[in-house]
């Protein structure tokens, strides 16, 4: 992003989005190596895990399902972690016209990935702790309705507003991870401290950053849609089989998509923090992010105390 200050502040849904393809398109070589060495693998790894799931159910293998399973989701947290710290790293220096390249960013990457681990496990927490509140709610109601014979559209009132309850609580705790994510790689917090930090970021922005989730999400969605039926389960109307030709063609252009998507959104989350922390008057010096990344580079990244990036509060 080249713009200023007072240009990102105001930055909305749209702009975001402007900015966010104007980075990749400039720095298209550094952002395909990236893709091809880390987001490529997360995607095919997502997309091939209905198709084998598949197939073992069938020949009805539980002990193989399971290990697939293990496996899947050990890939997908391993190239996720690797991938969200790339992108991160390399916009970062682009703020900071930093001359960057693939061997750096992969070099850098692997400290980073370690921060980024523990705020994993820490909004994991917070996921876990969050579901099983949401469900003990739920199973207190249904025995409150049984017990009390509540009405039926007063018991499906209050279960409607329930889950609505537990949408936006869901896509908040989502924001915040995301916003911690980067927080993790550019800032000296991570885990708890990160999410802390992420939560008072977030505060006046949570409307864009939500918009902007979705955005991404939705075309996710229809993407991987579009997959199942034509790729996995094979679901056309009158019954006609999609020919095996036409099935590798649609599944490799899902495959692009949504590999497309997954950079894309990686770059918008890292564009949010940075019109976040300008909502809240905080500059980034960019001579001082150059000097952090420097040091991650040469041996660990900074202790507690050593300031990664450098904010500094303006008064308006």
């Amino acid at each position: 992003m080249d713009g200023d200050q007072n240009e990102l502040q105001v930055l909305g849904f749209l702009g975001i989005y402007r900015e966010t393809s104007k980075i990749i398109l400039k720095w298209r070589k550094i952002f395909t190596q990236i893709t091809l060495a880390l987001i490529l693998p997360f995607c095919v790894i997502f997309l091939a895990d209905p198709l084998v799931s598949q197939l073992l159910s069938f020949k009805k293998e539980p002990v193989a399902f399971w290990l697939v399973q293990v496996g899947y989701f050990i890939f997908l947290f391993i190239f996720s972690l690797l991938s969200t710290a790339a992108v991160v790293y390399t916009v970062a220096c682009v703020r900071a016209a930093k001359q960057i390249t693939f061997k750096k960013i992969m070099s850098i990457v692997p400290r980073v990935w370690k921060r980024l681990m523990v705020t994993f496990f820490w909004c994991f927490a917070l996921f876990f702790v969050y579901n099983v509140v949401a469900v003990v709610l739920l199973i207190v109601w249904l025995v409150m309705v049984r017990q009390f014979s509540v009405g039926p559209a007063l018991g499906i009132a209050v279960a409607v507003i329930l889950l609505i309850l537990y949408i936006v609580g869901f896509v908040y705790i989502t924001m915040i991870w995301q916003l911690a994510s980067v927080i993790s790689v550019l800032e000296d917090a991570y885990g708890r401290k990160a999410m802390a930090k992420s939560k008072g970021l977030i505060k006046g922005k949570m409307g864009l950053s939500v918009w902007c989730f979705l955005g991404v999400l939705v075309c996710s969605v229809l993407v991987q849609a579009l997959f199942e039926f034509l790729v996995v389960l094979d679901l056309v109307p009158n019954g006609i089989r999609v020919p095996i030709g036409i099935r590798i063609g649609v599944g490799l252009i899902c495959l692009l998509l949504v590999t497309m998507l997954g950079l894309f959104d990686l770059v918008v989350q890292t564009m949010i923090y940075f019109v976040c922390k300008s909502h809240h008057h905080e500059n980034i010096d960019g001579s001082c992010v150059s000097d952090h990344l420097e040091g991650c580079l040469g041996g660990d990244c900074p202790s507690e105390g050593q300031k990664a990036v450098q904010l500094e509060q303006l008064q308006v």
